[in-house]
């Protein structure tokens, strides 16, 4: 399930890209920002110190969402359903960390999260001209390698030769019209410290999910540290004061991908053999899922610790689903699209230099459609749901490349990479058997389904068994629920070859399978998408200038925009929730019941303080964790949601109807004192008022 919770995460905002963005919209890169945008329209331009210090404070968490530092000491803020892996993989049958929170009222008590890592940019580099220069007319293999090549040796560089403390990551922006090194400060010693529970976090549930008003404590509290000793960074200050309606604020954070510069022909393969085939299969686990939950108390609490992010792929797909079923928006972005196919194709010299890139663009999405279901089930292992399975093929895997020269690996088994796959591999989370045996056994048989019983991988995988008897048969085998057999298979490869795991078997088994249709799609789609989009970005830089923002990419970017509700209908739906409407909202039954200690501590909570709000800020999925800052670059909300209109957002953006959503600090603040009985750790929060120097002062006009 860890490849279902890592895409998951959850906000989807958008816009076309002809000419410079309008309004709040727009994710910017902090070295390309719309200053004159911003002073015209707020009469404010953040000053090189302000942006400096936002950036160096926010951080991105590897399981596919944004955080901060909001102390001296380490403390990094984000939200709750960022951190379901962790929360699930130190819970156990005696303490359900999902359902009953986590609370450490000491440093001795911060319990590690497994596998997370959380990323701090340091520096960036463009590399436009040397990556060009590399790849300039070559296609199919050539161009795969050669990309793989200048990748590993820039990132390498970057690294120092210290890929544990140092990872770097080369960032093609605006489809490969410009290339940039990304250097980030890495921390795999991230330690949880407070988690609401599960019934306050996602209060209201799939009913309110994607919707406002809400009423939401979708946070949680971590701490890096380096060493054994908390991680000294610079960090955001609470502003001490909730945000009023129509304030400028704004939120740093990694949205993870948009499509706001692909061509029609893409979209509409996104819809057709992406997000319909996704949305079919997470309808169908997210009811294996349900019917699991009710065997037991234990199969409810490894359930529900995946089943909020299926729930949000699900209503995440319908919504883009129903936005790319829009003619009416297709046409104009295909209106977009022809006007500057006509203005290349109208001059011969710009025809000899940008090419046709929309034609081969549109033959390479044919070949995908023929490769699609392979891809999928084999590559992605949308046919192998399984944790021993992931660490089977990172194993199998990673013994094979890292006997290749570091240049010629999978871009996942780079040198730069391996610490995060060691950490995967050498992490001892519990493995549960009938879990595995569950998942597994599932997505066998939607490999047969897929596949077809007479594919001769299909019948090498299951031979005469059925899928259910392969799976427990794999499971009750292996050994790889074992962190230090994991670990020795890793070092001493002849040892994972003699052991004979059923596993592992079962990973090299398909390995030869799932990389010659990850080489088709490399080298006959991908590379040939990634060219024509280059042409393309480069056509557009030419007709319209460079006064555009790029898709996300999940790499740190500045949103501007205002507090401010919305009309829905003949409706105003007001900017701000308060504890009044929650108590008021809550029913006693799921989702609207409330925890105990909250129901408890109403009386010590001023119905008026605000809970949660929403803002125009332009976000995506990824932004999830993102603080909300002022103009004097103080903490005064955390993103942790968009409202219904945000789902189509991933293609085009409306400031009038799409809206982030965001925890208001100040009732974190109240919940940490008044019904946790947490002052220490408020105290850490709020001790940074004393503890920290101020932002340098805005230019003027602020």
């Amino acid at each position: 399930m860890r490849k279902t919770l890592i895409i998951v995460f959850l906000l989807c905002l958008s816009a076309g890209l002809a000419g410079r963005a309008q309004g709040d919209e727009g994710m910017w890169t902090f070295d390309d920002l719309p200053l004159k945008e911003m002073q015209t329209e707020y009469q404010f331009t953040p000053s090189a110190d302000w942006l400096s210090h936002l950036e160096h404070a926010a951080l991105r968490l590897k399981e596919g969402c944004s955080a901060s530092f909001v102390s001296p000491d380490g403390l990094i803020l984000t939200n709750q359903h960022c951190i379901a892996d962790c929360i699930a993989e130190i819970s156990t049958p005696k303490h359900d960390y999902t359902q009953d929170g986590f609370f450490a009222m000491t440093r001795d008590a911060e319990q590690r999260c497994p596998e997370m890592t959380a990323e701090q940019l340091t520096d960036t580099k463009d590399v436009t001209a040397e990556v060009s220069k590399s790849l300039k007319d070559l296609t199919g293999d050539a161009y795969t390698d050669a990309l793989r090549g200048i990748s590993s040796r820039l990132e390498q560089e970057c690294a120092d030769g210290d890929s544990k403390r140092w990872t770097c990551e080369l960032v093609d922006l605006y489809h490969g019209g410009r290339y940039s090194l990304y250097k980030y400060r890495r921390y795999q010693d991230v330690r949880l410290v407070f988690t609401p529970e599960n019934a306050i976090a996602g209060f209201g549930g799939d009913p309110d999910n994607f919707n406002f008003p809400r009423y939401s404590l979708d946070v949680a509290l971590l701490r890096a540290y380096d060493r054994g000793v908390p991680v000294q960074s610079e960090y955001l200050l609470l502003a001490g004061h909730t945000p009023a309606e129509g304030e400028l604020v704004f939120t740093a954070g990694n949205p993870g991908t948009t499509e706001r510069g692909r061509t029609v022909v893409e979209l509409k393969t996104l819809r057709d053999d992406e997000i319909t085939p996704a949305l079919v299969y997470y309808s169908e686990l997210r009811g294996i899922l349900e019917q699991y939950a009710h065997e037991g108390s234990e199969q409810r609490r490894m359930a529900y610790a995946n089943l909020g992010a299926v729930d949000n792929l699900i209503k995440s797909d319908q919504g883009q689903l129903e936005a790319l079923q829009d003619q009416a928006q297709l046409s104009q972005k295909a209106e977009e699209e022809k006007s500057l196919r006509d203005w290349v194709m109208q001059d011969p010299q710009r025809r000899a230099e940008y090419g046709d890139p929309w034609t081969a663009i549109s033959a390479a999405e044919q070949r995908y459609h023929g490769l699609a279901v392979r891809y999928r089930m084999l590559e992605q292992s949308w046919g192998f749901e399984s944790r021993l399975f992931d660490y089977a093929r990172l194993l199998v895997r990673g013994t094979v490349e890292r006997d290749k020269g570091n240049g010629r690996r999978l871009p996942e088994y780079r040198d730069a990479n391996l610490p995060r796959v060691e950490q995967a591999l050498f992490s001892d989370v519990p493995v549960a058997e009938d879990y595995e045996e569950l998942m597994l056994g599932w997505s066998l048989e939607k490999l047969r389904a897929a596949l077809g019983a007479d594919d001769p991988l299909v019948r090498q995988v299951l031979g005469r068994d059925s899928p259910e008897v392969v799976a427990r048969r794999m499971v009750e085998s292996s050994q790889l629920d074992s962190a230090s057999i994991r670990h020795r298979m890793w070092v001493d490869s002849d040892f994972m070859e003699t052991s004979n795991d059923p596993m592992i078997r079962l990973a090299a088994a398909v390995d030869k399978d799932a990389r010659a249709v990850r080489q088709e799609y490399e080298e006959q789609v991908q590379s040939v998408i990634r060219s024509g989009s280059q042409m393309i970005a480069r056509a557009r830089f030419a007709r319209d200038g460079t006064g555009i923002y790029p898709d996300a990419t999940f790499t740190l970017r500045l949103s501007y925009g205002q507090v401010r509700g919305w009309q829905e209908a003949d409706q105003k739906i007001p900017a701000f929730t308060d504890f009044g409407g929650l108590f008021a909202r809550a029913t006693g039954s799921a989702p609207f019941a409330l925890p105990q200690r909250w129901v408890q501590a109403e009386s010590q909570l001023a119905a008026d303080t605000h809970f949660d709000f929403v803002t125009t800020n332009d976000i995506v999925g990824g932004s999830s964790g993102s603080p909300v800052v002022d103009r004097d670059g103080k903490l005064v909300g955390l993103v942790f949601d968009g409202n219904i209109h945000s789902l189509g957002g991933d293609f085009w953006y409306d400031s009038d109807q799409n809206r982030a959503v965001a925890v208001d600090d100040q009732a974190l603040l109240a919940a940490l004192r008044k019904v946790y009985g947490m002052d220490s750790l408020a105290d850490e929060l709020v001790g940074g008022h004393t503890q920290a120097a101020s932002l340098a002062p805005a230019k003027a006009g602020q």
